[in-house]
């Protein structure tokens, strides 16, 4: 078991926005994160990633290899960073004191980029790439913190049709092939986002947690 949520309460100003949830991340897990806006979707990733303190329960980690992807990019698109210079700040809290990459982190960049089949974009400028091809970069910089867990907010905002299935089919491989676990938060709810073997389906009265095929048999979209 990578993560074990037990009973937990997150808020804000001691008001409670997530309400006695527990739910447990295997290694090899795809859980996917749906719910309507104002449910506590982004409340528990901050709480997953230690941003904000638990108001009860707890979170037990097995891990710390745990690469996150936000909604909102931090990257700048008007600053004239390469790809590569982009991917590798992926390793900003590995260096310590270090002031220059070494040799290990740029083999495991190019290690990224070949597996995320953005090798040819390493010299380009951040700003003059597509939707995609920049999720695709900010996801190799979230893997540059881990082999073990990614947590995803909503990565295929934004992203036109063909787009956003190309991305979710990368996500595929990644936990499949390469047996990273994921949890990733989508507004989309259809079938075509519901890629993940788990569910974790939030409401105002309750949660649901299990399996994806018995969501939807059960017919319980939120």
């Amino acid at each position: 078991m990578l993560v074990d949520v037990s009973n937990l309460s997150l808020g804000y100003e001691k008001q409670t926005v997530i309400h006695d949830i527990s739910f447990q991340v295997e290694e090899n897990d795809f859980i996917i994160v749906l719910g309507s806006n104002g449910v506590g979707k982004s409340t528990l990733i901050k709480g997953m990633l230690g941003l904000i303190k638990p108001l009860g329960g707890s979170i037990q980690y097995n891990t710390e290899k745990i690469g996150y992807m936000p909604q909102e990019t931090r990257v700048d698109p008007n600053f004239p960073a390469s790809v590569m210079e982009v991917i590798l700040s992926g390793f900003v809290n590995k260096m310590g004191l270090r002031p220059f990459h070494n040799k290990k982190d740029k083999e495991k960049a190019y290690e990224i980029m070949e597996i995320l089949k953005i090798t040819h974009l390493k010299k380009k400028c951040f700003s003059e790439l597509s939707g995609g091809q920049r999720q695709k970069v900010l996801l190799a910089r979230s893997l540059c913190a881990t082999d073990k867990l990614l947590i995803l907010d909503e990565p295929s905002n934004n992203l036109d049709q063909k787009s956003k299935s190309e991305f979710y089919t990368i996500l595929k491989h990644l936990n499949e092939g390469h047996h990273i676990s994921i949890i990733m938060i989508t507004h989309d709810i259809d079938n075509d986002s519901l890629i993940g073997n788990k569910v974790l389906a939030l409401r105002t009265d309750g949660y649901y947690f299990g399996k994806t095929d018995d969501y939807m048999e059960a017919d319980l979209w939120y």
